[in-house]
C-alpha cells in the first residue's frame, strides 16, 4: 500500500457566486457542481480525514468557464500543500500574457479542456496555432499540460507532441481505453502508442477505475498492462472528486483495491511519485497546512 497520497484531479466550487461567478464552458453547468458542489475548505476536509497528504486542484471548466479566479485565490493563500491546473482561453490574442499572469499566481498546471460531458464532439482547439505561444511559456516555465480530450482528438495531440517535444504532457482520464473488451485490450491501442512520446504521462481517475469494471475488463488485467508499457512513473492518481459520487476518502478506497495488483514500488509512483515530479512544488517539505481563502 503506498504510504502517501497525492491527488492531481479534485475540483472546487465556492459558495461565494457574487465573487466566484458561475459562468460554465457551453453555457451548461455540470450537474455535479450544483447538487455536490464543495469548497477549498470542505475539499481540506474531506482531506484530512482521507489522509491525502498534498493536491493539485482542477479549475472546474464546466462550473467557472475561462476564469480560474477562485483557484488562484485559493493556491496563493495555501502554497505549499496545493498547486492548482487551471485553464483559460488559449485562443486569444493576450493568451501568453493572461497565462504568465496565473503562472504568477501560484498556478502550476494548465488544462487544455477542448471536450467533455457538454461538448457536442471534440474541437479542433488543441492543436490551433494560436495556442502555440502558450505552450512555448509552458515549457519555458515549467508548466505541466493536462489535455482534456476524445480519442478522435489524438491527431490533434500528436501533431502538438511532435512540435512541442519538451513540454511535459499529462493525459486526463488515460484516453479512455476500451476496457470492455477485455485483455489484451488490443482495442486500446490509441492509449498504448503513447508510451513512444517519452513526456507524455496518464491520469488514473474515479471515472477509469470504475469503468475497468465493465464487461469483460477487470483491474487486475488492465492496469498491470498499462505498467508494463508505460511504466509506473509515468502515471498519476486523480479522484475526480466531488464531480464523481461518493467521499474522497471512498475513491481513494475504490483506487487502493483496483490498484492492489501492483507492486508496492508502482503504487507509490502513481499514487504519490509521479504527482511530485509534474508538480515540484507539491514535492517540498509542508510546515503547515493553512485552510484561507483571499
Amino acid at each position: 500500500m503506498a504510504a502517501r497520497l497525492i491527488d492531481v484531479h479534485p475540483h472546487i466550487i465556492s459558495k461565494d457566486t457574487a465573487k466566484y461567478p458561475i459562468d460554465p464552458i457551453q453555457g451548461r453547468r455540470s450537474p455535479w457542481s450544483a447538487s455536490r458542489p464543495r469548497s477549498f475548505e470542505e475539499l481540506v476536509a474531506e482531506m484530512d480525514d482521507a489522509g491525502v497528504d498534498k493536491a493539485c486542484i482542477v479549475h472546474s471548466s464546466t462550473t467557472y468557464g475561462t476564469d480560474p479566479s477562485y483557484l488562484a485565490d485559493v493556491i496563493e493563500a495555501n502554497p505549499g500543500r496545493f498547486t492548482g491546473c487551471f485553464s483559460m482561453d488559449v485562443l486569444a490574442p493576450d493568451a501568453e500574457v493572461v497565462f504568465r499572469r496565473w503562472v504568477g499566481r501560484g498556478l502550476t498546471g494548465i488544462r487544455l479542456y477542448t471536450a467533455g460531458a457538454h461538448f457536442d464532439a471534440q474541437t479542433s482547439q488543441l492543436s490551433d496555432p494560436r495556442s502555440f505561444p502558450v505552450w512555448e511559456a509552458a515549457i519555458e516555465l515549467g508548466v505541466t499540460i493536462t489535455t482534456q480530450l476524445r480519442p478522435e482528438g489524438l491527431p490533434q495531440l500528436l501533431e502538438m507532441l511532435s512540435r512541442f517535444p519538451e513540454a511535459t504532457v499529462l493525459v486526463d482520464n488515460t484516453l479512455k481505453p476500451n476496457y470492455q473488451e477485455g485483455p489484451p485490450y488490443h482495442g486500446s491501442e490509441h492509449v498504448f502508442m503513447l508510451e513512444r512520446y517519452p513526456n507524455v504521462h496518464l491520469k488514473v481517475i474515479t471515472n477509469g477505475i470504475r469503468a475497468s469494471y465493465e464487461g469483460a475488463g477487470r483491474p487486475e488485467t488492465f492496469y498491470p498492462r498499462l505498467v508494463s508499457v508505460f511504466g509506473a512513473e509515468r502515471l498519476a492518481w486523480g479522484s475526480n472528486f466531488p464531480a464523481s459520487v461518493g467521499t474522497l476518502a471512498e475513491h481513494i478506497a475504490e483506487a487502493r483495491a483496483a490498484l492492489s495488483c501492483l507492486g508496492e514500488p508502482d503504487q507509490d509512483w502513481i499514487f504519490a511519485k509521479t504527482a511530485e515530479r509534474l508538480y515540484p512544488v507539491l514535492a517540498e517539505r509542508v510546515e503547515a497546512r493553512g485552510v484561507a481563502v483571499t
